[in-house]
């Protein structure tokens, strides 16, 4: 067992936790997006939400929260996971191109004033982008949850919400906990009494 690779692995957590805790941008842009969120959401308007691999299950893990219990007894949210649509996705694929099996799902579920939620650690996916541009045409919010820099995404976004690191795993164990946060602020929002 290699305990000294573990504590490391801790270690760097630790030291990105912090870099996250004394953000205020960032922190100021998350209450933003929760903000955005709510509003539409309220109104019944969709959020939309997608990613590719590990950040296609924290998707998933969103829109699981916010349709079932994420802490508080509410109401199911309108929310919608893009990348659960498999039949959808193999079509596009197929008849069509891989870097459109979000921004034609978009097009087919936008609203104006309805949120997209993108999230990518590099903020590069093309696939991601394209959505992105394509909740710009229809007048969408646009947020993304990105690493260090925010990518090709920052063009194309409301809010990026960046993590400051390039470690793909560091970066998407804080998206956890800022997605998390966010599905709290929602929950008090909708709470029943």
């Amino acid at each position: 067992m290699n305990r000294e690779l573990f504590q490391d692995l801790i270690d760097k957590q630790i030291s990105l936790l912090k870099k996250v805790k004394s953000d205020s941008k960032l922190q100021g842009d998350i209450h933003k997006a929760s903000d955005i969120i709510v509003a539409a959401l309220r109104n019944n308007l969709p959020l939309l939400v997608m990613g590719n691999g590990g950040s296609a299950a924290d998707a998933i893990h969103i829109t699981g929260e916010l349709l079932g219990r994420f802490v508080y007894k509410r109401k199911p949210l309108n929310a919608i996971c893009l990348n659960s649509e498999i039949g959808a996705i193999t079509a596009i694929s197929n008849d069509e191109d891989y870097s459109q099996i979000f921004s034609r799902q978009v097009k087919a579920h936008a609203v104006a004033d309805g949120v997209l939620l993108g999230i990518s650690t590099s903020g590069n996916s093309l696939n991601i982008v394209n959505a992105f541009k394509e909740a710009n045409n229809q007048g969408m919010k646009a947020i993304a949850l990105t690493g260090s820099g925010g990518g090709k995404l920052k063009h194309f976004s409301d809010i990026v919400l960046e993590i400051p690191s390039h470690d793909t795993p560091r970066i998407q164990e804080l998206h956890i906990i800022i997605y998390h946060y966010i599905c709290l602020l929602i929950d008090l929002e909708f709470r029943e009494n």
